[in-house]
C-alpha cells in the first residue's frame, strides 16, 4: 500500500515539474479562435464555461499581431467590431509573455502552455485561463460549409 502511494506521489511530482517549454515555433499555434473552458483562481477554485458568447481571435506573425473578441454565429461565421488589442510576444528566460496594448491601456499575461488544441494563459492576478481551440459551428443545417 505504501509503495503505491509513493509511486503515485512520484508521478504527480514528475508531472508538475515538467512544465511545457514553449519554443518560438509554437507561437504560430496561437493563431485562430480560442474559447475559454475554465478559469482557475489563485485560491484554487475554478469556474467552468459550458458555452461562451465570445471567443478570442489571435493573429500573430513575427511575434507581433492582434487579439480581438469575436462572437460566433449560428451559420458558422464570426461577428467582430473594430476593437482589438495589439500583442507582442516576449521570451524571457523560461517564460513567454504576451504584452498587450491599446490606446488606453497596457498589460501582460504569461503563456503557460500551448498545443494545437489547448492553451493556458495566466494574468497578473494569478488567474489561469484554460482555452480550447474553437471551430466554427453551423447549427442551421443548411448544407453550406463553414469557414
Amino acid at each position: 500500500m505504501m509503495k503505491n502511494v509513493l509511486k503515485a506521489l512520484f508521478v504527480c511530482l514528475f508531472l508538475v515539474s515538467c512544465q511545457q517549454k514553449i519554443n518560438p515555433e509554437d507561437i504560430n499555434k496561437l493563431n485562430g479562435y480560442w474559447e475559454i473552458e475554465k478559469v482557475v483562481f489563485k485560491d484554487g477554485e475554478d469556474k467552468e464555461f459550458k458555452m461562451n458568447e465570445n471567443f478570442d481571435f489571435f493573429k500573430i506573425a513575427n511575434n507581433k499581431g492582434i487579439r480581438r473578441k469575436v462572437r460566433p454565429q449560428f451559420d458558422g461565421t464570426f461577428l467582430f467590431n473594430e476593437d482589438y488589442e495589439n500583442v507582442k510576444v516576449r521570451f524571457e528566460e523560461e517564460h513567454v509573455f504576451l504584452d498587450y496594448f491599446t490606446a488606453y491601456a497596457k498589460w501582460t499575461e504569461e503563456l503557460i502552455s500551448i498545443s494545437e488544441d489547448e492553451m493556458v494563459i495566466k494574468n497578473d492576478q494569478n488567474k489561469e485561463y484554460q482555452y480550447k481551440k474553437a471551430a466554427p459551428i453551423n447549427l442551421l443545417e443548411d448544407g453550406k460549409k463553414t469557414k
